[in-house]
């Protein structure tokens, strides 16, 4: 078995030139030229999308399709998606450059989609040149680097948020009606996956370097589960977990593209894990228990999250090839039944970026400082620490029963 945690992360690459120094809030708009947003500002939203994958392509289209946003501005790396989204959508400004960018297309939002480790030196700069930022999860490579974009955030008075698609589902939305209503009584209880059958993303990247990353499967999909879990629970406090990860397909050059020995690429770099699982406590007692994994010997991928409560249990299930699937267990007029309720609208990215630019519109900025995100970041670092000590590890920043937080912030 290869030992797959990725070690702390106590210098995280760092772009050269990245803008570090602070701004004052009263600052910012003078920064972008442009006076700041509210409910009563009509004009459309300036926005601007900095890396052009296949997540920032759902975030490019999502602006160009809003009447309320003017798309002004693209950068990457690689110039001919920058001349290909620029000319599809018309966009005026595009860069190879993003600190060019910040600097010269007076932005009201962006959407950051880029490598982990650009999140936290992209966002901060942006934030502080009086832009509202919307990044991809995972929010960084740490929680305490998580916690200097809520920090940056808060500073400058503008919106930080990142992009949990997943929670967005038709079926999640539906079953989150459906715990609301009370029809599962008190969850006391949940298990979640993403397993997949061959789904290491790119192996020999960024994706799999624990520098760049700072994970694998817990890091990329893990969290989306932990999310969309916490999420139908009611946002409870995670306050311990026990972790275990497993290296056993990436360091064989497997489960990239398919399995066999002619899918095998030999000597790509693998640092991180591409199983983890984790057993979690809940502030009320409640226990959750997760998996992510990027390949396994499955038939198809499973998505799933299952929830225990004292009046009904439900799950949600998706993968190849049933599709999504809601089955609730309760009783009705006394009787036991078993519900198939129809999953609502699904609105993914696009409902990230809508739910974004009305916290924008709203000037209720305070209220998205990117703090939900933290707590999810903190999890993922509990989870990790557990997996390297071999013990069960307190999550970072949760307080204890006394209401004092732990002096040695774990």
């Amino acid at each position: 078995m290869t030992d797959a945690t990725p070690a702390p992360n106590t210098a995280a690459p760092d772009p050269a030139g990245t803008a570090s120094a602070g701004t004052d809030p009263a600052d910012s708009a003078a920064t972008t030229g442009l006076a700041p947003v509210g409910p009563a500002d009509p004009r459309p939203l300036r926005a601007g999308v900095i890396g052009l994958g296949w997540a920032g392509q759902q975030h490019l289209a999502a602006y160009a399709a809003d009447p309320s946003v003017e798309l002004v501005a693209l950068s990457a790396m690689e110039q001919h998606l920058l001349d290909r989204f620029g000319s599809e959508h018309d966009v005026p400004g595009l860069y190879q450059d993003w600190q060019q960018m910040l600097a010269e297309a007076r932005l009201d939002v962006v959407s950051i989609a880029t490598p982990t480790f650009l999140h936290a030196p992209m966002a901060t700069a942006a934030l502080e040149a009086g832009v509202h930022v919307l990044t991809e999860k995972p929010m960084a490579q740490t929680g305490d680097a998580a916690a200097k974009m809520v920090e940056a955030a808060r500073r400058t008075g503008r919106v930080l948020d990142v992009s949990f698609n997943h929670r967005r589902r038709g079926d999640v939305t539906a079953l989150k009606d459906i715990v609301d209503a009370g029809v599962l009584g008190s969850i006391y209880y949940a298990k979640t996956g993403w397993i997949r059958r061959q789904g290491i993303p790119g192996l020999g990247t960024w994706f799999t370097k624990a520098e760049s990353s700072g994970g694998g499967a817990m890091m990329d999909i893990g969290i989306h589960m932990l999310d969309m879990t916490l999420h139908l629970m009611g946002e409870p406090e995670v306050t311990a977990a026990s972790a275990s990860t497993h290296a056993e397909f990436g360091p064989k050059g497997r489960g990239g593209s398919g399995f066999g020995v002619s899918a095998v690429e030999e000597g790509v770099p693998f640092e991180v894990e591409d199983l983890a699982t984790a057993f979690l406590r809940l502030e009320g007692g409640e226990t959750v228990l997760l998996e992510a994994s990027w390949a396994q010997w499955i038939p198809h991928d499973l998505c799933y999250v299952t929830l225990y409560g004292d009046e009904g249990g439900a799950t949600i299930e998706w993968g190849a090839p049933t599709g999504p699937k809601i089955t609730v267990w309760t009783e009705v007029a006394g009787t036991p039944a078993e519900l198939h309720p129809a999953p609502g609208e699904d609105r993914g990215h696009a409902g990230a970026i809508a739910d974004f630019l009305a916290a924008v519109r709203s000037g209720e900025h305070a209220a998205h400082d990117g703090s939900l995100a933290l707590r999810r970041a903190r999890v993922i670092d509990a989870c990790y620490a557990s997996a390297r000590e071999g013990r069960e590890v307190p999550v970072a920043g949760v307080e204890r029963a006394d209401g004092a937080e732990r002096a040695d912030g774990l």
